[in-house]
């Protein structure tokens, strides 16, 4: 039996599952991605990926064309912005993020003709260390929402390679509503089987594997069949089927599942020898290398009661969500909450006139029904958040602890540790915001720190 292998066990029924049995609600799994036009503007933020904020590299009044670099940083952490249109360079501006924290914008108005910029040309290809600088040129980070440059995960250091013998291609996509991911399966397969080519020669792995949930048959039968006619000596390309049983895109629990292995508090998959990367992000890598083509667009579910046309939409990069519900028909009535991701781990929008960002995957409009606008009532210590916790954390002492302010307590209970899936939140009968309360406890730990 494998190595701390929870994720045998449970697939076996010896042990409970940890997570939660959202409703999936894929009502956009058989929509074709619709193109959307440019807009009339779009906002482009310097700070769209985990590390150093980009500097705008452009300045008002500059012309620039799809592809045309914006925003750029020499720190190795960080991973450049490209235009997402063609048109003028308005505005440069700030605006404040979800987080909290500011960035700086460029806002470009587009010229509606969408002209290429003239230098994108496939990069040339000699060596791992001319692969490793294309994907930092790409503009390329995680997408499943992360935003982790992709150039530094695919670059660990020789000891660090030598260990890691699984690249694990996440397309899991677990939360309800959002389909992005089995669309790119879907739509743009050769892609996906390129760019894990790429990536698994590049590590030198002996098998990469890409998971998916059991609800995508069709999915599952496409990578299938396309993964068994590929032939490198020495590696193993497979699909694992997983539960669906969210949240099995959560990285640590990907790994657990696929190989048996579990990360250790504080440390990295490469710790247990995986990588892990999102399904569109090595279907993006691969296009790249073919055309030269850095990331400008994002495929998104537009999903919820709230909107009248759900559907799966490509959408050029700084597009505000305004205009993407409206390229979806428009808001159907006064809608009670808009999200940008899932409706699980992603975020409330105080405003629709935020931009689409590199790792967006999804924007929900939900009515007051399905937006859950219950209060919240007393904690009755039943005890579900914690059965329900992926990381076997106490959320209710945790969210006590957050709100005496106690950062000791909180460090002792490991909550830099919580990956904020909201399994907690959503099996709690009081309603009680847990998540929010942790994600208020990991700032409160990180300022205390300083």
């Amino acid at each position: 039996m494998a190595k701390n292998s929870n994720g045998l066990l449970c697939k076996l029924g010896i042990v409970k599952s940890p997570g939660a049995p959202v409703p999936h609600r894929k009502h956009t799994k058989d929509c074709a991605t619709v193109d959307m036009p440019a807009p009339a503007k779009v906002t482009m933020v310097m700070q769209q990926h985990i590390g150093a904020p980009c500097a705008p590299t452009v300045k008002v009044g500059d012309e620039v064309f799809v592809g045309t670099v914006i925003g750029d940083s020499t720190a190795p952490f960080s991973a450049p912005i490209h235009s997402s249109v063609s048109g003028k360079v308005v505005k440069i501006d700030s605006i404040l993020m979800q987080n909290g924290s500011k960035a700086q914008t460029v806002i470009i108005e587009s010229d509606g003709q969408q002209t290429v910029d003239p230098s994108i040309k496939a990069p040339v290809i000699n060596s791992d260390a001319d692969l490793i600088k294309a994907v930092h040129d790409s503009g390329l980070v995680g997408l499943g929402g992360a935003g982790f440059p992709t150039h530094i995960k695919i670059s660990p250091k020789p000891e660090v390679k030598a260990a890691i013998d699984h690249l694990l291609i996440n397309a899991a996509e677990c939360e309800p509503y959002l389909t992005p991911d089995v669309r790119q399966i879907l739509e743009d397969s050769e892609n996906v089987v390129e760019g894990m080519k790429l990536v698994a020669k590049l590590l030198d792995v002996k098998y990469a594997v890409i998971g998916i949930e059991d609800n995508k048959p069709e999915a599952i039968k496409l990578m299938t069949e396309l993964l068994a006619q590929v032939k490198i000596d020495g590696i193993t390309f497979k699909v694992e089927t997983l539960p669906s049983r969210y949240p099995q895109g959560a990285e640590k629990v990907l790994i657990d599942q696929c190989t048996g292995r579990q990360v250790p508090p504080g440390k990295l998959p490469s710790d247990v020898g995986c990588v892990v990367m999102n399904v569109t992000s090595v279907a993006v890598l691969a296009n790249y290398v073919k055309t030269g083509m850095p990331l400008t667009t994002k495929r998104l579910t537009v999903d919820g009661a709230g909107v009248n046309k759900p559907m799966n939409v490509r959408v050029p990069i700084g597009t505000s969500i305004k205009d993407v519900i409206e390229f979806c028909g428009g808001y159907k009535g006064a809608p009670a909450k808009v999200i940008s991701g899932g409706p699980m781990m992603g975020m409330a929008m105080a405003s629709d006139d935020f931009p689409i960002l590199k790792q967006n995957n999804g924007i929900l409009v939900f009515d007051r029904e399905e937006a859950d606008l219950s209060a919240t009532t007393d904690c009755i210590r039943c005890g579900r958040c914690v059965n329900a916790c992926p990381m076997n954390l106490m959320p209710t002492k945790l969210e006590a602890y957050t709100n005496l302010g106690r950062t000791d307590e909180l460090q002792k209970l490991n909550i830099m540790n919580c990956m904020e899936c909201g399994c907690c939140a959503f099996v709690c009968p009081a309603n009680r915001r847990l998540v929010q309360s942790i994600r208020l406890g990991k700032g409160l730990v990180r300022n205390a720190s300083n």
